[in-house]
């Protein structure tokens, strides 16, 4: 499966989030990262945000592709951390 997680979390919670995500994703800008994972490995990563973040006022979001032949990415501006350069 493909995955593309987006989050909105409060400023203290921020670094060990993204310290987090970073050992199953790739970081593509701020608060966006994608990678292809097994489905064992979501779980990990839902239970593990669970822990870090506050429900009450945080918000994550999972965009979950079958794979990543179906994805399809245009960029306007700067290109941050291009795919290219990561696989």
């Amino acid at each position: 499966m493909f995955v593309i997680v987006v989050y909105d979390i409060e400023q203290e919670r921020v670094n060990n989030v993204n310290k987090f995500l970073k050992r199953f994703l790739n970081w593509r800008q701020n608060s966006v990262f994608e990678g292809k994972i097994q489905e064992s490995q979501f779980e990990k990563i839902k239970s593990g945000i669970k822990e870090l973040i506050d429900e009450n006022t945080d918000s994550v979001y999972f965009y979950i592709l079958p794979s990543d032949k179906y994805l399809s990415i245009e960029v306007l501006g700067i290109e941050r951390n291009p795919r290219e350069n990561i696989l």
